[in-house]
């Protein structure tokens, strides 16, 4: 690829063009990554709260009860940003698969699993919130929108980096 003198970038491979303009999304497209990052941020709060509860680690346990508020956080956040693109009552829940995750990882706690186990459907749940974001920061987003799901990026990287090697601790 390369850029010609009126800024548009030309595809060697097809001679496509485009321009940055075309590059942008629309804000209904902005709202509905920012829905998808979200709905990642409500399955980590609450399965982050429920694996808390039935680790016997206390210093996970303290880790796992921080890392649900701040996916709390995260996603008041996102909300604020939701609002400045004129949707001002999101309505929230989380995805089908991270309720079917918390209930599998509830029902391993049950039958027994110990922290190692947990753990491993902790990272899991790390592993599908690091996809949403990864997902979203493809998308050519406005700066703001870009900036801030960046720095919560890296968090969650962070936290699933501390949960595996947590896990893998235990084993």
């Amino acid at each position: 690829m390369f850029k010609n003198c009126d800024n548009r970038t030309i595809r060697k491979e097809s001679m496509t063009t485009t321009t940055r303009e075309e590059q942008k999304i629309s804000n209904k497209e902005v709202r509905e990554t920012l829905h998808d990052v979200i709905e990642s941020l409500i399955d980590g709060h609450e399965g982050f709260q429920k694996i808390g509860e039935h680790l016997k680690d206390e210093t996970l346990k303290k880790y796992f009860f921080a890392e649900s508020l701040k996916r709390s956080q995260f996603r008041g956040e996102l909300e604020t940003l939701l609002h400045s693109t004129g949707e001002h009552d999101p309505k929230e829940s989380g995805s089908v698969s991270g309720a079917l995750h918390r209930t599998w990882g509830d029902i391993k706690a049950h039958l027994g699993g110990g922290d190692h186990t947990l753990l491993e459907t902790a990272e899991q749940g790390e592993d599908a919130a690091k996809n949403a974001y990864k997902d979203a920061l493809q998308k050519y987003l406005p700066a703001p929108v870009k900036e801030l799901l960046t720095t919560q990026y890296a968090h969650v990287q962070k936290s699933h980096d501390y949960v595996k090697a947590a896990r893998d601790s235990r084993k």
